[in-house]
């Protein structure tokens, strides 16, 4: 935004200056996203909210009236990791990052959160959430109900006793804590760590930052699990949650969401064979027998399928 913005007053920014930053960062070589592009009208909007309650712009905000490029990308579809892919991520996955990727996909948390969880606040089974850590800055949770204590699986409190007994038996400070016995950084932990084991060649074994010069071309090991993301954990419990039969209200409490909305639109994934199983429901609660006005359907005529194609 800085080089467009950087062309006009603030006090004279009018909806047609607007308009021009979003049309020239949308006809970028980046091809942003459509979501991205609303996200960047939002930002200038709530800058002048704010420039308007300080009293350094008079007038209607110029972002109200202008619109992103209808024909810019569609935002690509989010991942959610099934029960079987989080397995076999655990599986190859060496301590203490694959108790960090329990965590998240065991209890949905984001990965400030957990970079920024203490043992003391882990008491009676549950984790309180009390701060999130984003890019060395110490922050409240994103939401008031973020707040909101997250039950721990047994699985995942096996895990843990077991990482706090390998770490010393602490009752205070990080549960993940690096040399200096500071927060450990997730995003180090997922580049050192997590990327060179799943994104490895099949042939040599070398992660692919570390496969040049070598006498053969860089073929990732198809076997391993894939990496989408520490949020396609958290998408992933949501969906896991969803499939077992969880109603939404309480995957809602789970992930901390501030609303329902949230949840049901971005972390509740269906898969193919959820929708098939769907629809084979349907069938079955269908009467056998059926015929229009005319009696031109019936089932001697037209037998019901016995599967839904």
């Amino acid at each position: 935004m800085k080089p467009d913005c950087g062309k006009v007053w603030l006090k004279d920014t009018r909806t047609y200056h607007v308009q021009g930053w979003l049309n020239a960062i949308g006809s970028g070589s980046e091809k942003l996203s459509r979501n991205t592009l609303k996200h960047i009208k939002s930002v200038v909007s709530a800058i002048f909210t704010l420039a308007k309650q300080l009293d350094y712009f008079q007038g209607e905000n110029p972002a109200r009236d202008t619109a992103t490029n209808p024909d810019a990308t569609e935002p690509r579809e989010t991942y959610a990791y099934t029960l079987e892919e989080v397995q076999a991520i655990l599986s190859v996955l060496p301590e203490p990052a694959a108790t960090a990727f329990a965590v998240a996909a065991f209890m949905g948390l984001r990965h400030g959160e957990i970079q920024g969880l203490v043992w003391e606040n882990y008491r009676d089974g549950e984790m309180h959430i009390s701060r999130s850590i984003w890019n060395g800055h110490v922050t409240a949770p994103k939401t008031g109900k973020g707040r909101a204590p997250v039950p721990v699986i047994r699985q995942l409190a096996e895990r843990l006793e077991l990482h706090r007994l390998r770490s010393g038996s602490p009752q205070l400070g990080p549960i993940f804590a690096n040399s200096l016995g500071k927060p450990l950084n997730m995003n180090n932990l997922l580049g050192r760590v997590i990327l060179p084991i799943l994104e490895c060649c099949e042939s040599c074994r070398k992660a692919k930052a570390e496969h040049k010069g070598t006498e053969h071309g860089f073929k990732r090991d198809a076997r391993l699990p894939q990496w989408h993301g520490w949020h396609a954990a958290r998408r992933g419990l949501g969906s896991n949650l969803y499939r077992l039969g969880v109603p939404d209200m309480v995957i809602q409490r789970i992930l901390r969401h501030a609303n329902v909305s949230t949840t049901a639109t971005y972390y509740i994934k269906t898969v193919a064979e959820d929708v098939r199983n769907a629809m084979v429901k349907l069938e079955n609660n269908i009467p056998q027998t059926q015929s229009d006005t005319q009696g031109t359907l019936s089932i001697q005529a037209c037998p019901t399928p016995t599967s839904v194609s």
